[in-house]
């Protein structure tokens, strides 16, 4: 898994040739020169106003978001309690938030999609979270809620009852007067929060996953240096994919391997030159001498640079700690990042082996999926529909290589290329409300 710290808009386009990717005055059109920042799935995953209703029907924790204006408040909100149409067509209801009254306002509960106009009359700022108090589970959040500011909150409610809970910056959480919805109606989405104590045993097993990856890494770049070593440019190419591939899967790691990252995987600055700068090493400055060209004399040291990293990677891992915290993010990352830089050709430096690397990342995804999974099943139904996701992608990488052989990009057929394309983007979707339903959330 490759990335840089820009966005690329065309990730889903048809990929550009490799070949001329790769040669730009002789050089690849490639990258950035040091380990570039991974792409950080925001918190809140995307409710924008008046796409709700239809987002929430599919993204399971759709409705954990903040969104409306900021401000003292616009006439909008109900009186009293009482919940008042608004020029959005929705009915809102005034409910004030701070630890003396958290929640008050809240008078005619009703069922169905609706606004919560939030007034922080409090003198910190907040979170704010709309939970059924018996099960824990949240069908509304909203962060950073300024003291003397409104926000909203829109929620799809069924029948039921209702807290709010108001967790003011270095006070304890408040839980609201308890609300009763009347009727059947089913209920909206939701999910159980998830705390960092949740996730210290997946982080833990993941951590331990990545130490056995790390001995095969350190044990595939000494092949390959040997290969180098020994002349036979032949089996370095192969020996290069093995190890390459091994560290690909990796990928939910990256952000604790520090500046490891660049020294193993890193890629070249885009001007003219830049492959013949000492400071691009790693896995690309071997792959674009193997597939340029060069003599094994001349790939002696970048394999040794290669191999020593991989092997302090190895040994010192065991002092690492990973974040739980980021946990949740990772999966939707190494599948961004895979789509923005593999699937464009950007990260090619010749050997025309990015379908193989998309392929490695999908199972980097897959391991980080299997140590949540414990924790995701019970919080969002729509898991069957990721894993259909999942092979569906699969599939698509998996007929682009056979035998070892992989097809470049400039290959594919435009049909394969768009079924390869059209895969990523909905498994993307899929990983979304992952990524929201592993944020961790304060409950005390």
């Amino acid at each position: 898994m490759s990335a840089e710290s820009d966005s690329d808009p065309s990730a889903t386009a048809a990929a550009p040739d490799p070949a001329r990717a790769a040669e730009a005055d002789g050089e690849p059109g490639a990258i950035t020169a040091a380990a570039p920042p991974r792409t950080r799935v925001p918190r809140t995953i995307g409710l924008a106003a008046g796409a709700v209703v239809a987002v929430a029907a599919v993204v399971t924790v759709a409705v954990l978001a903040g969104g409306g204006h900021d401000g003292d408040g616009d006439g909008k909100g109900g009186q009293g309690g009482t919940a008042t149409p608004a020029a959005d067509g929705l009915p809102h209801t005034a409910v004030e938030v701070s630890t003396g009254s958290c929640g008050r306002g809240w008078t005619s509960p009703h069922p169905g999609t609706q606004v919560f106009d939030l007034h922080n009359s409090g003198s910190g700022a907040s979170e704010v979270y709309l939970a059924d108090p018996a099960s824990g589970r949240l069908f509304g959040e909203l962060e950073g809620l300024a003291p003397g500011t409104t926000r909203q909150m829109l929620v799809d409610l069924g029948s039921g009852t209702y807290a709010f809970k108001c967790l003011q910056e270095d006070t304890d959480a408040i839980t609201g007067p308890k609300v009763t919805v009347p009727g059947s109606t089913p209920r909206g989405p939701s999910t159980l929060p998830v705390t960092e104590h949740d996730l210290i045993p997946p982080t833990l097993a993941y951590q331990q996953w990545i130490g056995a990856r790390a001995g095969d890494l350190a044990r595939g770049t000494a092949a390959l240096e040997a290969d180098i070593d020994g002349g036979d440019l032949a089996a370095a190419k192969r020996d290069w994919l093995s190890a390459h591939l091994v560290y690909e899967r990796m990928g939910a790691a990256y952000g604790t391997f520090g500046d490891a990252d660049g020294v193993i995987n890193g890629t070249a600055a885009r001007t003219p030159g830049a492959v013949r700068d000492p400071s691009f090493t790693g896995f690309h400055r071997v792959e674009y001498g193997l597939w340029h060209g060069e003599s094994a004399a001349s790939l002696k040291a970048p394999a040794a640079g290669l191999d020593s990293a991989a092997r302090a990677l190895r040994d010192g891992w065991s002092q690492a700690r990973m974040d739980p915290a980021d946990m949740g993010l990772r999966a939707h990352e190494i599948i961004e990042n895979t789509e923005q830089f593999e699937l464009t050709g950007r990260t090619d430096y010749g050997s025309g082996t990015s379908l193989a690397t998309a392929r490695a990342n999908l199972d980097g995804t897959r391991e980080i999926l299997s140590r949540l999974r414990p924790l995701l099943t019970p919080r969002d139904p729509a898991v069957p529909q990721l894993d259909a996701a999942l092979d569906r992608l699969q599939h698509a990488l998996d007929a682009a290589g056979k035998g070892g052989t992989w097809t470049p990009l400039d290959r594919l057929g435009q049909a394969q290329r768009e079924r390869i394309n059209a895969d990523t983007g909905d498994l993307l979707e899929q990983l979304a409300p992952v990524a929201a339903i592993f944020d961790v959330r304060r409950t005390a």
